[in-house]
């Protein structure tokens, strides 16, 4: 069953296409990866999803109800969360602050928004975190943050900006277990950009490729690891191999 359908979406700036004419779906409970080359779109895509961006044409449904055009707030309120490539906390607020002015989105009391937000830094592994400032953490925390706050708001969906960039291998591991405790604990739908491709493999049930703003493929890691398409325009001959 489809949670979310992206329907023909092109986004232009000016007289740059930014995207163009991308269609794919996203699955109850699936992960389904998105990449390509730097510049491809892939995060225009994730801004039109949640509303950053309206699209020039085409349009986004979830659960069968046309949202894009809404603000990123109330898309959120709907259910779609999402992390950031470039991780920027409320740097002057401890780490269980920031979760709870996400649990604001769906509540106005202020024990319940802790509530929610405690257990939600147990989930993640930052709960001996919660009262240090989110500007101490190093980077593999602050991408967990990332995550907590997402979570926060209780969403169907979350989309995922390269949460695994720049982690070594102990951190990629954690979270990728992370990753798929979302999906088979909570029933989250993920859709998750990332150029790490042994993660992108190893947790994708589909994946859809872009390039120069258009899709070029879609399908299952094994599928997608032996497209020829893709591996000229952005796995490499190597990986062919």
């Amino acid at each position: 069953m489809s949670i979310m359908e992206i329907k023909n979406v092109s986004r232009q700036f000016g007289g740059l296409a930014a995207l163009t004419d991308v269609s794919f779906h996203l699955r109850e409970r699936e992960i389904l990866g998105l990449i390509g080359p730097n510049g491809a779109g892939k995060t225009t895509m994730f801004n039109v999803i949640n509303g950053f961006y309206a699209p020039t044409r085409g349009e986004v449904s979830l659960n069968g109800r046309r949202i894009s055009g809404l603000k990123p707030h109330a898309v959120c309120r709907l259910g779609i969360a999402r992390t950031f490539q470039v991780v920027r906390p409320l740097q002057r607020m401890s780490v269980l602050e920031n979760v709870m002015a996400s649990a604001f989105i769906k509540t106005n009391r202020n024990a319940r928004a802790e509530a929610i937000a405690l257990e939600v830094l147990e989930f993640t592994g930052l709960h001996d975190d919660r009262n240090v400032l989110s500007k101490s953490l190093p980077l593999g925390k602050r991408k967990g943050l990332e995550i907590a706050r997402a979570l926060a708001t209780f969403p169907e969906i979350i989309l995922l900006d390269e949460s695994f960039a720049g982690l070594n291998p102990t951190e990629i591991n954690t979270q990728i277990e992370i990753v798929n405790r979302i999906r088979s604990e909570r029933g989250i739908t993920i859709l998750i950009i990332e150029h790490h491709m042994r993660v992108i493999m190893s947790i994708s049930d589909r994946i859809v490729v872009l390039n120069y703003g258009e899709k070029i493929a879609e399908g299952t890691p094994g599928e997608i690891g032996s497209d020829p398409a893709v591996i000229e325009a952005y796995l490499g001959e190597a990986h062919g191999a």
